[in-house]
């Protein structure tokens, strides 16, 4: 039996993000994303404190963004302890520059008005 993942927001959450702005070298969007899609597949598979994911490519072909949720900043230290993640992560080097900071939610904010109405 396998269970659904869940994700989700709630009004008041409490979910740390990492987000990673990656500065791809010119023609090397396509490698970067693989690279980083990688890296995230194997924390989703394998740590509980991984939430979920949003993986994206810019327009303009300089930069791909990780966003994701993770349980608390705790998470981090734990992803970076595991010599498999370091090394995958470690291939960004060879096709960019990135950075990556920890958020946690100030505030949520939603539509104020009802869809369809």
């Amino acid at each position: 039996m396998t269970s659904q993942p869940v994700a989700a927001f709630s009004a008041a959450p409490a979910t740390t993000f990492i987000v990673n702005v990656i500065h791809v070298h010119p023609g090397k969007q396509e490698e970067a994303f693989a690279i980083i899609q990688d890296v995230v597949h194997y924390v989703a598979e394998r740590k509980e404190g991984f939430l979920w994911s949003n993986l994206a490519k810019s327009s303009d072909g300089l930069t791909v963004v990780n966003i994701e949720a993770i349980q608390s900043a705790d998470n981090v230290g734990e992803f970076f302890s595991d010599p498999v993640f370091v090394e995958k992560f470690k291939r960004l080097d060879e096709v960019s520059s990135s950075e990556f900071h920890t958020y946690t939610i100030g505030d949520l904010v939603l539509p104020k008005f009802e869809r369809g109405a």
